[in-house]
């Protein structure tokens, strides 16, 4: 063994002996229980960075202890490859975006297997080949024969700049989030995937994940929003077509004084041929933000169009406003205004001095007055007629029951969830697989052509290069052979993301997904940000229902057990302000001074010595130009030091902060763990027998000691996921081997069952060393084929115990007694002893106190 540890030696062995022997490779084997453990898949940006070392980490170490279980593990890794900022990065640097994409693929590829990451590489794919997208392709169709898919023309968030769609939450304070450009409402045709239709099962089945987070189950059972209402028709004057809105509170539906509807209504556009002049707010309208974050903010505005609509029931005349916070793509695109009930309403109401009418009252009259703010609360009704005196739910039936009777409304379900709109206007991306023939309309690809491949030979110009390609969108109909125009739209980008998992399972197989996937699937444990609770893992669940109708897999879900990792923040930010202009500095370009506690209290720039100004608790990002380089960390420490230090600083579901002084600790106790290996293998005292029945007390707490530190280690790594604290424990039993100095047989082969018992508890963690310290102590086998150690109960016995002796509650001595002792021994033993007797001489004694197996306090 040598005598000094070197990481890069020991690692690049390690790593060369596994990938020769195809160690992590998984095959089906039904004797064994399967165990597929995943993290979300990287997308290829060029370099790792810590966010991704500490999630690939922690599926490792889940991973690697599984193994030790006996189950037959299996963790792949591959590449969510298409999307838009590929394309742009290739526009920046003049290359096509799948030379950009392979090339960051091949080196993040190389920095994934240096980190020793136990990954089945044969299963290995990116989403833009298109030996995977022609299965995407080929379902899509499947689900338009079903019905499932549709194309209409809809309202979008529009980037002038990068020519394509946004979502909701890809617009910041009106502007677009890659390019800062500000985004236009727009109307355009897309292809949408019906989720709605599995809305009721995807709420149901959140009660079946008992080990996803309650927050992520929270969070998607709101934006499914799932709610019981009734659809109302309003008529409008000279209008053919009554307006329609929806509710689920028609309680309070004797209340409404106004109707509002979005600017893309058809009832905004007959306004403005009647008004021109509202011409202008509804402009301004289609380019607001209309994320749910900057519609709870932002000023609420509107016009009143002119139009009158009769209450349904009273028949009355309600005036008709367009309105900034209402949407054309959510629900009917109207809304009934109650002010006097719904605080958004009553602002609106006040704003624009339009009457306010109160309907549902307390039964006592109490804290119910709208003086100051809508009263929300669900009550009794009044000034509502013939509803007089009822509650919430017998006026929800009531007024049903009169409006479908009269044709006027009818009982509904809606879902705040919307179907998913899968169209983008960019090239790089899986292209839908359409063509459109003037003579046979809408026409499948067929399975034959498939997968309908992105052309190469493409200018990119910041446009669909797709839509001015000179050959792609020409092509024959295949139902009649007439001239067809193919579709030029790709596929959001959410679509190879939502069953990538499922491919995993049969990368290899010439049909989507093979019998290989029913064994495998679902994950036993997926790891991934908080960032993904909603549309990612609501998508995989949506395609996982889908896949099951279609017979390709069995399962409902596709996760099992789902872990939120938390972010890597910076300790410290460094930013420089020139001209106006702030600008981020990596820690090596900053001269800091520290307090007496270690504290960044002061800096400068090294470049030219102006102040530069410190902030705290960050996100790692590019953009800060504070995140920490992993590679460089390798380079310096080794994999091992930057696994540990991840897996050490805190909880995988909490934010690492962090933190360099950290790193070095962690360097540090790896050294200390070799060099206890090595003292003790350069004595040749490796193959001892341990005789249990001649044991003195050292040797048995030592003994104690590390079966204690398996049993709680066993519990961390396999149920608790708290890694920290399972390294936590292995650092006090190093110090206790460390402090333990027998040199008798018994002892050199409790030491060497120490140094074992560290090797394959860490070996999960920190794989590299853990396999070189094996085979030193005197193995042949490698730590990966070996199983988690044994817990000896026997050893865990304890014949004595310290207790501490207290005098008016301070620690004044501390006594080893036998754990069979009574509450009386304790008692006379506490007042016998000599250090006790200095505090309490001479003094009357009030009571004494005596916790078994703990403290005796004497009071004076």
């Amino acid at each position: 063994m040598e005598e000094n540890y070197q990481p890069a030696i020991i690692e690049n062995q390690a790593q060369t002996a596994w990938e020769k022997r195809g160690v992590f490779n998984a095959v089906e084997d039904t004797s064994k229980e399967k165990y597929y453990c995943l993290s979300m898949f990287p997308y290829p940006s060029g370099k790792l960075h810590m966010g991704h070392v500490r999630n690939y980490t922690i599926g490792d170490v889940i991973s690697r202890y599984q193994r030790m279980l006996g189950k037959n593990v299996m963790q792949p890794m591959g590449w969510d490859a298409f999307g838009l900022p590929a394309e742009n990065a290739a526009m920046k640097h003049g290359v096509h975006p799948a030379d950009w994409t392979y090339e960051n693929i091949n080196y993040m590829r190389e920095q994934l297997k240096e980190l020793g990451f136990a990954y089945d590489w044969s299963r290995e794919f990116a989403t833009c080949d298109p030996s995977y997208y022609r299965w995407e392709q080929w379902f899509f169709l499947r689900l338009l024969k079903k019905g499932l898919v549709y194309k209409k023309t809809a309202p979008v968030n529009w980037c002038p700049h990068d020519a394509t769609v946004l979502a909701n939450e890809q617009v910041i304070d009106g502007c677009c989030w890659r390019c800062d450009t500000a985004v236009e409402r727009k109307e355009i045709s897309q292809w949408f995937l019906k989720i709605t239709a599995y809305g009721d099962e995807l709420l149901a089945d959140l009660e079946k994940l008992d080990d996803w987070p309650e927050q992520v189950k929270t969070m998607q059972a709101n934006w499914i929003g799932r709610s019981e209402g009734l659809e109302v028709d309003f008529a409008v004057v000279d209008i053919s077509e009554p307006l329609r809105i929806y509710t689920t509170r028609p309680d309070t539906l004797m209340g409404v004084t106004y109707l509002a509807v979005a600017a893309e209504h058809p009832l905004a556009q007959k306004a403005v041929e009647l008004k021109p002049e509202l011409a202008t707010f509804i402009h301004e309208c289609k380019t607001m933000e209309s994320s749910e974050a900057a519609m709870e903010t932002m000023e609420k505005r509107g016009v009143d169009s002119g139009m009158v609509a009769t209450h349904p029931i009273t028949g009355e005349q309600v005036p008709v406003w367009i309105a900034n916070f209402v949407l054309m793509g959510y629900g009917t695109g109207a809304v009934m205004a109650v002010p006097a009930h719904d605080q958004r309403d009553f602002e609106f109401a006040t704003k624009y001095n339009i009457p306010i009418k109160q309907v549902i009252y307390t039964a006592t009259d109490d804290e119910d007055s709208i003086a100051e703010q809508a009263f929300t609360t669900k009550g009794i009704l009044k000034n509502s007629g013939e509803f007089d005196g009822l509650n919430f739910k017998t006026a929800f039936k009531a007024i049903a029951n009169k409006l479908e009777t009269e044709n006027k409304g009818q009982r509904k379900t809606n879902f705040r969830l919307r179907d998913w709109g899968v169209s983008r206007q960019r090239y790089w991306g899986a292209p839908i697989p359409i063509i459109y023939c003037e003579t046979c309309g809408t026409v499948a690809v067929p399975d034959e052509q498939l997968p309908v491949e992105l052309p190469k030979d493409v200018v990119l110009d910041g446009t669909s290069s797709l839509v001015t390609h000179p050959t792609f969108s020409h092509v024959d109909c295949p139902s009649c052979g007439k001239p067809a125009r193919r579709e030029t739209d790709t596929f959001d980008t959410f679509m190879e993301s939502s069953w990538y998992f499922a491919r995993f399972a049969s990368p290899k197989a010439n049909s989507m997904l093979d019998e290989s996937a029913k064994h495998w699937l679902p994950v036993d444990q997926y790891i991934g940000g908080i960032e993904h609770a909603i549309l990612h893992l609501l998508y995989a669940r949506f395609y996982t229902k889908l896949l099951r109708d279609e017979g390709l897999i069995v399962s409902d879900e596709p996760f099992k057990r789902l872990l939120t990792q938390g972010m890597v923040v910076a300790e410290t930010y460094y930013q420089l302000e020139e001209s106006g202009q702030k600008h981020y500095l990596n820690p090596t370009e900053v001269e800091v001074e520290h307090d007496d506690k270690g504290k960044v209290i002061a800096a400068k720039s090294l470049a030219d010595g102006s102040e530069v100004i410190i902030g705290n608790i960050e996100k790692m990002s590019k953009s800060k130009n504070n995140g920490i380089d992993p590679q460089a960390l390798i380079n310096k420490y080794g994999a091992d030091t930057v696994r540990l230090y991840t897996m050490f600083t805190s909880p995988p579901d909490q934010s690492l902060e962090w933190n360099d002084a950290g790193v070095e600790g962690a360097y540090r106790f790896l050294k200390r763990l070799w060099r206890q290996a090595y003292l003790h293998i350069s004595q040749n005292l490796t193959n001892l027998s341990l005789d249990k029945n001649s044991l003195t007390a050292d040797e048995k707490n030592l003994r104690r000691q590390l079966h204690q530190t398996l049993e709680k280690v066993s519990d961390d790594l396999g149920r608790r996921y708290t890694f920290n604290t399972a390294i936590a424990a292995n650092m006090e039993l190093l110090n206790h081997l460390t402090k333990f100095k027998g040199q008798s047989t018994n002892a050199n082969a409790i030491r060497q069952e120490v140094l074992e018992g560290i090797s394959l508890m860490l070996s999960p963690i920190v794989p590299h060393i853990c396999r070189q310290l094996w085979l030193d102590l005197g193995h042949e086998s490698d730590v990966v084929s070996e199983s988690f150690p044994d817990i000896d109960n026997t050893a865990m016995t304890q014949d004595s115990m310290t207790i501490i002796v207290q005098v008016n509650g301070k620690l004044r001595s501390k006594l080893e007694v036998s754990v069979d002792a009574t509450k009386e021994q304790l008692e006379a033993l506490a007042f016998a002893d000599e250090q006790t007797q200095k505090f309490i001489e001479g003094k009357a004694i009030r009571k004494v106190i005596v916790v078994p197996k703990k403290l005796v306090n004497i009071v004076v």
